[in-house]
């Protein structure tokens, strides 16, 4: 049986050193570790590109689920991981949520990967 990883508060962007800078100590690990645990699902990487295209910035449950070819609930237990981690905003208006994706913490997170990404 896999282990579980602990629960650990992720709703701001990863703060560390960059992996490449020196050896990570075992808590900036785990939080680098479950954002790309959250992100490592063919659907949540497609949902996360949906929202960083949009043009409006964000879309509703229900576009996202046609968009995917899944049905709402799937999709809401994908936003929900992302969201989770940090990655995704949520705001509920009247019978609809709508996402966002958090350019911040994704930004956030290349960098400590990478320092050097997206230049």
């Amino acid at each position: 049986m896999p282990k579980t990883l602990p629960v650990i508060d992720m709703s701001a962007p990863v703060c560390c050193a960059p992996v490449a800078a020196a050896p990570v100590d075992e808590d900036a690990a785990l939080a680098v570790a479950l954002r790309l645990k959250a992100i490592a699902d063919p659907v949540r990487v497609r949902l996360l590109s949906l929202l960083l295209t949009s043009p409006a910035g964000e879309e509703n449950g229900g576009d996202l689920a046609t968009a995917v070819g899944l049905g709402e609930s799937t999709v809401s237990h994908h936003l929900t991981q992302l969201r989770n981690a940090g990655l995704v905003a949520s705001e509920r208006r009247g019978m609809n949520t709508f996402h966002s994706a958090r350019r911040d913490a994704l930004a956030a997170l290349c960098v400590v990967l990478d320092p050097n990404c997206c230049r």
